[in-house]
């Protein structure tokens, strides 16, 4: 029996110790793999990257009370999101629907979906493959601002564009 409590301390320590390397996927630690592909966040400065997408492209839109229809400054940085995914085919989208804490979970859970909605069906008019988006919903379940004031209600009324590298090509 002492053999076997040996063996399992052996072949966890070696478990544990394969962690260790944080580069061991030769990432150089930017989150691009050894090609180039993009496969993680990656540089803001370089303009493939998620980061990119993130700051200089914008990955969310704000929704007025109890709305799901895109406003002006909405539109536009989802137009900028369907331009640089039209640019990036090597990414898919996942757009998160949210609403803030007011109302009932059932109410908030239908109107994330229909922001989240809204943003794909204006990606997919400016050309963005549909198959390259899906929507999910929140509701309110995950806030950014915690706090039973406006401003926190506002940043809560949001879609969200998630990216991830297409990994089936």
């Amino acid at each position: 029996m002492k053999t076997w409590t040996k063996a399992a301390f052996l072949v966890a320590a070696v478990a544990l110790g394969a962690c260790t390397n944080s580069d061991r996927f030769n990432t150089g630690g930017d989150g691009f793999g050894p090609d180039g592909a993009g496969s993680g966040v990656g540089s803001s400065a370089d303009p493939r990257s998620i980061a990119y997408f993130q700051e200089a492209v914008g990955d969310r839109v704000l929704f007025s009370v109890d709305q799901s229809t895109l406003g002006e400054q909405g539109r536009l940085t989802v137009l900028a999101q369907a331009n640089w995914l039209l640019e990036n085919t090597d990414y898919v989208a996942v757009v998160e629907g949210h609403a803030d804490e007011q109302g009932t979970r059932e109410y908030n859970l239908a109107l994330g979906a229909r922001r989240a909605s809204a943003v794909k069906e204006l990606l997919v008019a400016q050309g963005v493959a549909s198959n390259r988006v899906r929507t999910v919903s929140y509701g309110k379940e995950r806030p950014i601002e915690v706090c039973s004031q406006e401003s926190c209600y506002a940043q809560n009324r949001r879609a969200v564009t998630v990216l991830t590298a297409n990994v089936s090509g």
